[in-house]
């Protein structure tokens, strides 16, 4: 039977509202049974939920994995997707590829039988979970029996042989914080990172040193004792502090102390919690960028922030994609045996 043509952002999986790309849609056809020309059809083992929105479910759910299970099955069910809806976000996969559609055999390398991790968000990703198989509510996994659909557009990547699954994983769903770390420091500059002791953190104070050099100043910021310890560990930063990043006035008075009064040239934010966005313009220099990689942050309290105070600081999104990203993060595990043994025993 001819499969019919579909589109290769997947709009042809939008319910509502029509006319709306999958990822902004409230409800997307998880029918794995109805499949079009241009679809891959994955077989999905695990779930890396979005940091944010693990959070926000931990906290609706008292902690309890049950519980847990419970609202990521409604919020599928009802959406068709694995998108909070209220937080936004969603998170990524790995799985094993079942089918490529025809359209896209020529053109695309995957085959059945190959093991990848999807580099786009669950909150556009069509998934039918059959079973929570196990909710590992320390690491923001979740083990499942399920299907996904990934579009023409999607990115993936195929898991390395050298690194387990469940780590490229844990370290491919925040791959876009190191990449644009790597993009965003040069030699001899300041650098704050907001949540440096957390997952993305750590890889980005690992690229932030390199790129900054012997002639430039490294800042980790953490609100936990277990990150300001690891932290310490790890030696990327020339100066670690215990701040609470919602706490602006005290950012603010903290890195101008550190830094002479200079400010930070690049302050990255990675934590998982609401209201950091005026800490974080604080500490940056005027003409400095600030990179807003959580998913907690509201863009509106950012750009009306720094208006409020002043400040003329270039402020990014936090994309969670950018060219090469993948193997730039999976070569950290490969460099540094600090992290890697660190990230073995947290996610393996």
């Amino acid at each position: 039977m001819t499969m019919p043509k579909g589109n290769p952002f997947g709009s042809h999986r939008v319910i509502e509202p029509l006319g709306v790309l999958p990822q902004p849609a409230l409800k997307v056809n998880n029918d794995m049974k109805s499949r079009w020309d241009n679809e891959i059809l994955i077989d999905v083992d695990i779930l890396n939920v979005d940091s944010a929105s693990f959070t926000q479910i931990k906290k609706e759910a008292a902690g309890d994995k049950k519980k847990i299970a419970e609202i990521i099955m409604s919020i599928v069910r009802e959406r068709g997707k694995m998108q909070n809806p209220v937080t936004g976000s969603g998170g990524m996969f790995i799985g094993t590829v079942r089918s490529v559609g025809p359209a896209l055999t020529s053109s695309c390398p995957l085959k059945a039988g190959d093991k990848i991790a999807s580099l786009v968000s669950l909150s556009l990703t069509p998934l039918h979970i059959e079973e929570i198989i196990e909710v590992k509510a320390d690491i923001d996994q979740v083990r499942i029996k399920g299907q996904a659909i990934l579009f023409a557009s999607g990115i993936y990547a195929k898991l390395p042989q050298d690194i387990p699954a469940s780590l490229a994983l844990a370290v491919l769903d925040v791959a876009g914080a190191p990449a644009q770390t790597a993009r965003l420091v040069r030699p001899g500059q300041t650098v704050v990172i907001i949540g440096a002791g957390g997952k993305s953190g750590m890889l980005c104070a690992y690229e932030a040193r390199r790129r900054a050099g012997v002639t430039g100043k490294v800042i980790g910021v953490e609100y936990s004792d277990r990150g300001i310890e690891q932290l310490r560990k790890l030696g990327f930063c020339d100066e670690v502090l215990k701040l609470d990043a919602s706490d602006a006035l005290i950012c603010y008075e903290s890195i101008s102390r550190v830094t002479l009064g200079k400010m930070a040239d690049v302050v990255i934010n990675c934590v998982n919690i609401q209201n950091t966005e005026m800490g974080s313009i604080l500490m940056c220099r005027d003409e400095g960028t600030v990179y807003f990689f959580s998913m907690a942050t509201s863009f509106t309290k950012a750009a009306l922030g720094a208006e409020g105070v002043g400040r003329d600081v270039d402020m990014i999104v936090g994309n969670g994609y950018c060219k090469g990203h993948a193997e730039i993060t999976l070569n950290i595990l490969r460099e540094s045996q600090a992290i890697r043994s660190l990230y073995e025993q947290l996610y393996v």
